[in-house]
């Protein structure tokens, strides 16, 4: 389906999204949004209400593929569950690679939002955190029971959002390497205790 095919609200999620990845959410206007959309601002009001809810939408859009996403890398990379999990973090190490990469949006909007606790976005980007961790412990524990699986999940989830930071103040993709390794080491511990 081409950009002009897709439904007018679907339309203006995509061009807001480049937009806000480009530059940021508090730096793009609703101006630029309705211009890059080729709708009018009329139209882009009818279908959000705010900017806010714009931004949120944005993050709801990007919750289930950046999870997808993962889930590919971890399913392509070979071996133990440690090894997978550190294919991961390769991949990511490879994503930031490139030049256009700038981090994680849910991750650039909460620090952007910071003094917003209850704004829809940072709702949304705590639910798709939310979503990742839940996605590891399945991985490290099918049963969902595990104390210890838990555990290891919230620990896994330092370490890559630890990592997309650090990645994206050094523009040094190898932290996210080591990220994985260390990542490994955790699930490989987590291991020896079954």
């Amino acid at each position: 389906m081409s950009k002009a095919e897709l439904p007018t609200r679907d339309r203006i999620i995509l061009a807001a999204g480049k937009l806000f990845h480009a530059e940021g959410i508090r730096a793009v206007s609703m101006d630029a949004v309705a211009e890059r959309a080729g709708v009018t601002k009329r139209t882009l009001y009818y279908h959000f209400r705010s900017k806010d809810d714009l931004i949120a939408a944005h993050l709801e859009a990007r919750d289930q593929p950046n999870l997808a996403l993962f889930q590919q890398w971890f399913d392509t990379s070979e071996g133990t569950v440690a090894d997978r999990i550190k294919g991961l973090f390769a991949k990511l190490a490879q994503a930031a690679r490139h030049p256009k990469w700038k981090g994680c949006g849910f991750l650039r909007t909460s620090v952007e939002l910071i003094n917003l606790p209850g704004h829809p976005a940072i709702l949304a980007g705590r639910l798709h955190k939310k979503r990742v961790e839940d996605w590891l412990c399945s991985i490290l524990d099918p049963a969902g029971q595990s104390e210890p699986a838990r555990r290891t999940a919230r620990q896994l989830i330092l370490l890559l959002d630890g990592a997309f930071s650090v990645v994206l103040l050094h523009r040094d993709a190898s932290y996210m390497d080591s990220a994985g390794e260390a990542a490994a080491s955790l699930v490989r511990a987590l291991d020896n205790t079954r």
